[in-house]
Formats: structure tokens, sequence, C-alpha cells
């Protein structure tokens, strides 16, 4: 109890020691506030792009994964083979259980030829695939107006499309639901069944990645009527869901191996899955992390320097107080306390007006930019914890400058 009572005691010296040198306390903490704010804008930074790229990952469906003839395969013992190597009894084969970690697949047929697509006198320059009722669910596509494709649309080769928004307001500016109406792609009449919900991919347009589309701008039709205007049964390429996000690069494997032993080698596959861009986006961002984490610590090195000096400073200052204090009764340990709790309390406030200008910056920034800066918990707790290291270290050496001071030393000095 009675330490308990000293060690209060000593911080309430500590505190009074910083009020009574206002302006060399605040020049000092400075330098920690800048650079806890720096952590903390990195840190957010961080957990706000993962998110921010997760949003748009989520739009091509988080645990998808394309398979598609390896085009690149020169193997001089394979002969040449013409094809996309993806049939109609694969798609057979593939829908059943011989792979357990495949959870839904749908064909994706694409046309051969360019094909007009218009309503009265208005066009549209929108993509076009071939899919399957699961297609939907693979993709994370919602919809905002009518519904998605039927197993008997698909099979029965039904005129139905599904269509993005940008071709919704292309053709029909002036409608409201253009659910039941008809457009014509090829001179052929399809009835529009659905309007795809809008999906955002700024950032993957910005870096000149989108899939390969525009999410918004394209139209969706059943992959048998696709194959119907190819004049053949193959298949461009599968989308399949894995049965999770860490099973995705398994799925795609069991896809490859059981093609290959279909087709007898006669030709190779390539994967994708969105689970290793996951994992590039990561590393990307755990670079950036750690390079800001590197610069912020350029300036609490520069703030930690300043809090050294300062101490330093107050020591010269207070040899006679130290020399009282020891005459009295203070013992050494409590002398070094001392100045170590006022080392601290200078960082510690610094890493609280460092966290706290790290969150005005970081909701200033999301107003203006609209990226999100999401703080987390982690990297609060990693500031003041640095805040606190930065205080013990750059106080430790003149806290054992003062403590070691002979009391007799001390008082002769002035």
């Amino acid at each position: 109890m009675n330490q308990l009572y000293v060690s209060i005691e000593l911080i309430k010296e500590a505190l009074r020691a910083l009020r009574e040198n206002r302006l060399r306390s605040l020049l000092s903490l400075v330098g920690i506030a800048i650079g806890i704010a720096a952590v903390m804008t990195v840190s957010a930074v961080s957990s706000g792009g993962k998110v921010f790229v997760m949003k748009e990952l989520e739009t091509f469906g988080l645990r998808s994964v394309w398979v598609i003839r390896d085009y690149n395969d020169k193997d001089p013992n394979r002969r040449v083979r013409m094809g996309s190597g993806l049939m109609q009894q694969d798609l057979a084969l593939l829908s059943g259980d011989c792979c357990p970690a495949v959870r839904n697949i749908s064909p994706i047929i694409l046309p051969e030829k360019r094909l007009i697509i218009q309503w009265g006198n208005r066009y549209s320059n929108a993509s076009i695939k071939g899919v399957n009722a699961a297609f939907l669910a693979i993709n994370n596509d919602r919809m905002k107006q009518g519904r998605g494709f039927r197993e008997q649309e698909i099979d029965a080769r039904r005129p139905v499309v599904l269509i993005g928004e940008t071709v919704s307001k292309d053709l029909f500016p002036q409608v409201e639901n253009p659910i039941g109406r008809h457009l014509r792609i090829g001179g052929r009449k399809y009835r529009v069944i659905g309007v795809l919900e809008y999906k955002s991919r700024d950032l993957l347009a910005s870096i000149g990645s989108e899939g390969g589309e525009d999410a918004n701008n394209r139209i969706l039709m059943p992959y048998t009527l696709v194959q119907q205007m190819n004049g053949n049964r193959e298949i461009s390429y599968l989308q399949a869901e894995a049965v999770s996000l860490q099973l995705a690069e398994r799925a795609a494997t069991q896809l490859k191996q059981v093609l290959q032993r279909r087709h007898r080698g006669a030709y190779q596959y390539s994967q994708v899955t969105l689970a290793s861009y996951l994992k590039t986006v990561e590393r990307i961002l755990g670079g950036i992390t750690a390079m800001g984490v590197v610069a912020a610590s350029t300036s609490l090195l520069v703030g930690g320097i300043g809090v050294a000096g300062i101490m330093s400073t107050a020591v010269v200052e207070r040899i006679r107080e130290i020399g009282v204090r020891m005459a009295i009764g203070a013992t050494r340990r409590q002398i070094l306390f001392q100045f170590l709790a006022e080392a601290v309390l200078i960082s510690v406030i610094g890493g609280f007006a460092g966290l706290m200008i790290g969150l005005i910056l970081g909701g200033l920034l999301d107003l203006v930019t609209g990226f999100p800066l999401i703080p987390t918990s982690s990297g609060i707790l990693v500031g003041l914890l640095v805040s606190v290291l930065v205080g013990l270290a750059s106080g430790y050496f003149p806290a054992q400058r003062a403590a070691g001071f002979l009391p007799v030393e001390a008082l002769r000095r002035e």
C-alpha cells in the first residue's frame, strides 16, 4: 500500500514538472504525436484498402474459379488441336460428384461473331455471355428488377435475357421497368426478364484490371442459345464456385485434373482464382504498410530524441532539487522512476494526441476521397504501446543520470 502511495506521489510530481514547463513539454510531444498519427493513418489505409478491394472482388464472387484451355501450351509431342478443349459432355461430368471442392459450375459461351443489339432506334455495345442458372450465385450477381434464369429456360433455349444497368439505361432510357420488353440481338427478339444490380469496380478499372468487361454493360442469356448461334456445342471457358475461399485453388486443380484425364492429355488447361488475387493484394498492402511504418518511425525517432534532449536539460536544471529530495530520504529508484514517469507521460500524451489526429485525418480523407480509412483496435493499441516504449527509451539515460548523483554533490551545484 505504501509503495502504491509513493508511486502515485511520484506521478503527481511528474505532472507538476510538466505543467511548470508547458512550452518545453508541448514541443517535445509534437514529434511523438506526428509519428503516432502517421502510424495510425498507415494502419487505417491498409485496413481500408483491404476492405475496399474485397468489396470490388466480391463483384466477381469471392470463391470464383475460372478454367480455360491453355493456348500457350507448346509441347512439341502434343498434336495441335483446334477448339476450346471444353465440350458439353465435360460440363455434364464436372457437374457431378467428381470435384468435391466445387459447389456450382457454369459454362461461359461467347458469341463467335459480332451481334447488333438494339431496341427501336437505340443501340448498345454490351458484351454477351451465355450462362446457366447457377451463374448468378457463382458471380455474386443480384437482381435489381425481375428474376434470374430457370432451368427449363436453359434446356428449352428460351429467348430470354438478363441485362446490366448500363444496358437498361442505353436501350430503355424512358422506361422505369424494362421487364417484359423485347430487344433484338442479331436480328432475333429476346424478352428481358431481369435487370442486374449495379456493380462498382472503380478501383479495378483505375488500375486497368476490371475482369475484361464492364460489369454493368453486359447481357446474359441461356448458354444453349449462344451454342445454337455458334453452330457448335463448345464451351469458351468454365466459371465455378468453390465450397470455400480456402478451397478455391483445390477446386481449380480438381477441375483441371478431371478435364485432362477425360481428354487424355490432348489439351492443357490454365486456372485463375480470386484467392490468388487476394493473396497478391495482401502482399502489396503489407508492403505499403511496412514502408509507411518505416517512414512514420522516422518521426517517432525524432520525437524520441527530442524527449531525451529535453529530459537531459531538465536533469541539469533540477540537480539541486534532486539533491534536496535525496537528502530528505528519496531513493535512487524513486528519482529514476520520477524522471522516467515524466518522459513516459510526455510520450503517452503525444500518443493520444497522435491517435486523435489520425482519426480526424482519416475521417477527412474519407469525406474528400471516398476511400475508407478504417482504424483497427490493434493499430490503436500498437500506437499507444509504441508511445510508452519511446518514452521509456528516451527517458532512461537522463533518468539514470539523475539517479546517479550523490546528494552532497547535487546540493553543491547551483
